[in-house]
Formats: structure tokens, sequence, C-alpha cells
């Protein structure tokens, strides 16, 4: 039984629900970032993270930084972008655009490779703009948090390499990380980059990175001075090979409370096989979309492959707008998000299915909001 404030369930795509155990690690002492007890914690939990991503290289390195999933962003754009490098962005909403833009304000070239809303760039467009230009990163959003669009991983990553060995792999994971399945090593990414809040179940403020030892290479080979102070590598490389090495280390403070819950749900998830987390997510993911289909629903990721297992996007009802049935759910005791995507905000909503709420056969999280969606579509006149 929980012993959190009663609270309405926070089923958006992040924030999610937090763990008792999660936040009771926000609770601890306060103590010294570089003593040895919370250097001992941050050097775990770093080690704990290349479990996650499935990472056994050890010229790969972690970074776990006070930041939003933002900040890694400017991670990738600073510390690997050079000004005029060109930059491929696969468009599969709101996010590209940011990231695209994050790019630009550091100097770099990026072009944007688009799909329709609720679809993604395909391969052979994909490989047919490798052949056309020398890109040094490709940027993918794993699930893009405005559209519920999956992209496929592994096989972008095989052509990527295929046909332009040299440029890197950039994954967007803020969505994706702990709910879908990235396995670092196997499948040759170069940088993931997620966040703390979402399902790794945390509160915010943890920017995580997870880089290869190709782009630690590449960031040590360039030619001019990463335009960030707080994000250069040149800063946080050492520091976080430190605390891996139980070693203290210091360039800015971060946060021991957010590491500590950080450790404790890492510690829950790697708990038992990541793929049984990640089965899960997909099960309970197809009970929703089964349930949304059969309020004779839509949702913007219409193919079945392109639908994210952690979040899914529904058009509501012709005539039906997201501020009209929001504040119905609210009154259920279930928070949904609002659209996101500029193009279609009003017309759709978005369900965040992650992390506990999916994980702990004790909540009700998921049936409370399915039953919610019912009687709310049913109360602004909508018959399925």
């Amino acid at each position: 039984m929980s012993t959190q404030e009663a609270h309405p369930a926070l089923l958006i795509p992040g924030p999610i629900e937090f763990d008792d155990a999660v936040l009771q690690a926000m609770s601890h002492y306060s103590e010294s970032h570089v003593g040895a007890q919370f250097v001992s914690v941050f050097g775990e939990t770093l080690t704990m993270l290349r479990k996650l991503f499935q990472n056994t290289d050890p010229a790969a390195q972690p970074f776990v930084i006070s930041g939003s999933g933002t900040l890694g962003w400017d991670q990738v754009a600073a510390n690997l972008a050079e000004p005029g490098d060109d930059v491929l962005v696969l468009h599969t909403g709101y996010f590209a655009d940011s990231f695209a833009d994050c790019f630009e304000t550091y100097g770099a070239k990026p072009t944007q490779l688009k799909a329709a809303i609720g679809d993604r760039p395909q391969l052979d467009e994909i490989k047919k703009a490798l052949k056309e230009k020398k890109y040094k990163i490709i940027t993918v959003t794993h699930v893009d948090t405005s559209t519920g669009v999956l992209s496929e991983i592994k096989g972008l990553s095989e052509l990527v390499h295929s046909v332009s060995p040299d440029t890197l792999v950039v994954v967007d994971g803020v969505c994706s990380v702990g709910c879908e399945e990235i396995r670092f090593d196997d499948w040759g990414i170069d940088v993931v980059l997620t966040a703390s809040q979402k399902a790794i179940g945390c509160p915010a403020g943890l920017s995580i990175v997870m880089a290869s030892g190709r782009a630690i290479e590449t960031f040590k080979n360039r030619k001019t001075r990463p335009a960030s102070y707080f994000g250069s590598w040149k800063n946080w490389l050492p520091i976080m090979q430190n605390y891996e090495a139980q070693k203290a280390s210091y360039f800015a403070t971060p946060s021991p409370q957010l590491v500590r819950a950080l450790h404790t749900s890492l510690t829950q998830i790697l708990s038992s096989p990541l793929e049984e987390r990640f089965a899960r997510h997909r099960d309970v993911s197809k009970k929703i979309k089964d349930t949304v289909t059969s309020l004779g629903l839509k949702q913007l990721a219409s193919k079945p492959e392109n639908q994210a297992n952690g979040m899914t996007a529904i058009y509501l009802p012709e005539g039906v707008a997201a501020p009209q049935i929001l504040p119905n759910l609210l009154k259920k005791g279930v928070i949904f998000a609002g659209g996101l995507h500029k193009e279609i905000a009003t017309k759709y909503v978005r369900f965040g299915h992650m992390g506990v709420s999916v994980t702990d056969p004790n909540r009700t999280d998921i049936d409370r909001a399915l039953d919610a969606l019912k009687e709310g579509l049913a109360e602004v006149g909508y018959k399925a």
C-alpha cells in the first residue's frame, strides 16, 4: 500500500508516477557530494546505467548531470558537432524541430528528413539522404512524445554503418529508455540521451547520456573548443570516470538526493530481466491500444510498427477538443496530457503508460484510466 498522499494518477508521457522507495530516497539527509558514501552510490549508479543501456565497452561512458533531457541535446550539439558540420535529423514530431534548432545554436547545419504526422522516415529515404551528402551525425527520436511514434533503431543503425560508416548515430531516448528495448553495443549506437523523469521513474532533474568510445574519440579529436562550459565533456568526462572508479571528483555540484533516487530506481529496474520489463510494457500497451480501437478512436501512429509501448497519442472524436475532455478525466482521478504537435494540438490527447503504473501489479492506474476515458467521452456526447 502506497504511503503517498492521495492524488490523481499522473498518466502523461512524463513525469510519471514514482515508487514510494524512490521518493523516500529523495528525503535522504544532506551529505557531501565528495564524501565516500555518496561517491560509492554515484559510482554504482553509473555502472547500473551501463546495464540498463546494455553496454559493456569500457571505452564508452555514461554521464549523469543535473538538468533536464534538453541538456542531452546541448551535450551532443556542443561536444560532437562543430560549426559547419552537416547533421541529418529524422523528424517524427515536435522534438526533431527542437533538436535541429539546438544544432543551429552551436553553428552546425541540420537537415531535417520529415515524415507525415504519425509516421517516420523510411529506410530507403534515409539511405538516399546519406548518399547525397556526408553527415557527421544522424539523430533519431526513439519515441516522439508529441506523436507517440516509435522509430526502429536497430535497422537504422545497420543502414548508417553500411552506407555512411563515419556518421555518428545519436538516439533521443528521453521517452523510451526504460520501456523500449535499447541494445547500445549490439546495435552500434554512438549516443543515447535521456532524462530521469520518464520510464526510469525518478523526479525530473537529471540529464542522462550514454556515449560510445567512438563518440568520445570524436569529441577528443574536435578542432574547436566546445561552445558550452557547463555541458562540455572536457569538464565532465574526468568527473564521470572518477565517480565510476569510486574516486571523489568535482566540477559542479551534483544533486545527491536525485542521484540516490536514480540509484533506487535502477536497482528496482535491474532486479528482474530487462526483457520482462519490456514485455510488460508491450502487453499493457496492446491492451490500451485495443481499447482505443474498440472505442472507435484512432491513434496518431496508425501503423502498428510505429506505435510506442510507453505512450499512446489518441485522436479525439470529431467535434471534441482536448480542453473539453481533460477536466472530465481529472475529476475521475486521472491526468492525461493534451496535444503537443502544433498543427493538431487540440485534436488529440496523450496517455503515458510507463514505469510503476505498468510494472507494479498492485497499482490500478491503467484500468482506472481506461474506464475514465470511456466515461469521459460519453459525458461529452460521444457514443462508441
